[in-house]
């Protein structure tokens, strides 16, 4: 799968449920052999099982957004060990797993996947136009025509 922002997540933005610069906005390692991604139907942080977690999540710090893209400080796992880390998952945290809604799923970039050793690991965001993720999609196509008998033509 390549990076994707979970639809949820995506409709919680739209929402105002999710403030990217005020929210506790956190990032995890994940073993995706014991995850499997659905980014169409993954809601929350406790759709994600335990197992597939690896390393403390980070909080992540100095957040900024762009013309709709989303950027932090670099992101730094500290001692980790344990299985290899096919992917980030990126997520609000509100408290509660059953409650902490999933942003996005992050599995292609340099250097994953990797096996930890039990140092410490750094994610470093893209400082292209990109950031860690954008917010964008298709625009859409808007016809306008009137209702009224003779009224002018629009072309």
């Amino acid at each position: 799968m390549a990076n994707s922002l979970y639809d949820k997540g995506r409709q919680k933005f739209a929402e105002a449920g999710i403030n990217w610069l005020t929210d506790d906005i956190r990032v995890v390692g994940i073993d995706a052999a014991a995850y499997t991604v659905s980014v169409a139907n993954h809601e929350f942080l406790s759709d994600v099982p335990v197992g597939s977690r690896i390393a403390a999540p980070v909080s992540l710090i100095s957040k900024t957004t762009t013309n709709g893209a989303c950027d932090a400080a670099d992101a730094s796992f500290i001692s980790v060990a344990g299985p290899s880390i096919e992917a980030l998952i990126i997520y609000k945290w509100t408290g509660s797993e059953a409650t902490s809604p999933l942003i996005a799923y992050l599995d292609t970039g340099t250097g994953l996947p990797i096996t930890p050793n039990g140092g410490d690991l750094v994610a470093t965001w893209d400082n292209g136009i990109n950031k860690i993720f954008r917010l964008y999609g298709a625009v859409m196509t808007v016809v306008i025509h009137s209702t009224d008998v003779g009224a002018p033509s629009l072309g």
